[in-house]
């Protein structure tokens, strides 16, 4: 490694995308979780890389890895400083307008091997829907010491260099943040867990796809809680039980006919939906339905359009009858 960062400073590009490109998607995924958009992550982590060009001269030596996580952490807090973003209170994910859905396909490329021990595979509780949700109440520097600590097991010293901080200043950043994520997490298990989609829940979504694309609200209605939740980022609205649910059903059945394929997205089972309007003759992308299952049934969908289908590895459109 030491021949190629000696290649790399002498303005081999190669050699410097040998450097950063093991790390670019865990790179990725952690500007995604400051940021909560997937957009937003792309454009980060490509002005942290270029960053990290052009001032590859400044390295000294230690820890590479490390090194690009400080340039990504200050590029994740300069693009928060720019965007002035209000702080949610959380009532739902709706006041979150900015949030975008992440692909399990693509978190998958993340996992510990032997030439990169200190990657770490994604777990289910550090990429849900409402971990992130609850990310972007913190102040900047408290998440990006939380996210340090507690999701990629840093340690304090680590981390505080990082950012600048004493230690003191660290931990108590990270104890305040902790305080956070124990008020607003679910606290029941089922609602938010480390655990991949189960058998049960990938079963469940097969029948909501079943009853989603024959218009079958009465089986729909049976495979969804009384109360559940219904947003759709980057509407401002939470919509609540099966009289909302039922509505948006017929608005749906009158825009014409659905097909959805069963997808994984941030840890969740989900499923994309593809539309033929009246006079159409294929199903065109529209939009990606994320699932939180309480139970056994659905509790909540959270509902994107298709602008992310190319990074699930989804066509267009589909053919078929």
């Amino acid at each position: 490694m030491t021949d190629t960062i000696a290649a790399a400073k002498a303005g081999d590009e190669t050699a410097f995308a040998a450097l950063t490109g093991r790390h670019r998607r865990e790179l990725h995924v952690h500007c995604y979780r400051m940021l909560g958009s997937f957009d937003e992550a792309e454009d980060v982590v490509q002005e942290a890389l270029l960053n990290a060009w052009r001032g590859l001269d400044t390295f000294d030596g230690g820890n590479f890895r490390a090194w690009l996580y400080r340039i990504a952490t200050n590029a994740c807090l300069d693009a928060i400083r720019k965007n002035e973003r209000r702080v949610p209170s959380l009532r739902s994910f709706a006041e979150v307008p900015w949030i975008q859905p992440y692909p399990d396909r693509l978190l998958d490329e993340i996992a510990p091997s032997e030439a990169e021990p200190d990657a770490l595979a994604v777990a289910r509780e550090t990429i849900e829907l409402a971990f992130l949700a609850v990310l972007q109440m913190l102040p900047p520097q408290q998440r990006a010491v939380l996210i340090l600590r507690d999701v990629l097991g840093w340690q304090a010293a680590e981390t505080a260099s990082l950012l600048d901080l004493s230690v003191p200043a660290a931990n108590s950043a990270l104890q305040r943040g902790r305080a956070t994520l124990r008020e607003r997490l679910p606290q029941q298990r089922g609602e938010w867990s480390a655990a991949a989609p189960s058998e049960e829940e990938r079963a469940l979504v097969r029948r909501l796809i079943e009853a989603h694309d024959s218009g079958d609200f009465s089986t729909m209605s049976s495979l969804v809680r009384d109360d559940v939740r219904h947003t759709m980022p980057p509407e401002p609205n939470c919509y609540i039980g099966l009289e909302h649910l039922a509505r948006h059903g017929r608005i749906a059945e009158e825009m014409g006919e659905w097909r959805a394929v069963a997808v994984d997205a941030n840890r969740m089972p989900a499923f994309a939906s593809y539309l033929r309007r009246p006079g159409d003759t294929v199903f065109r992308a529209f939009k990606l339905d994320l699932v939180r299952v309480v139970d056994g049934k659905a509790a909540e969908f959270t509902t994107f359009d298709s602008h992310l289908f190319p990074a699930f590895g989804l066509d267009a459109v589909l053919e078929g009858k």
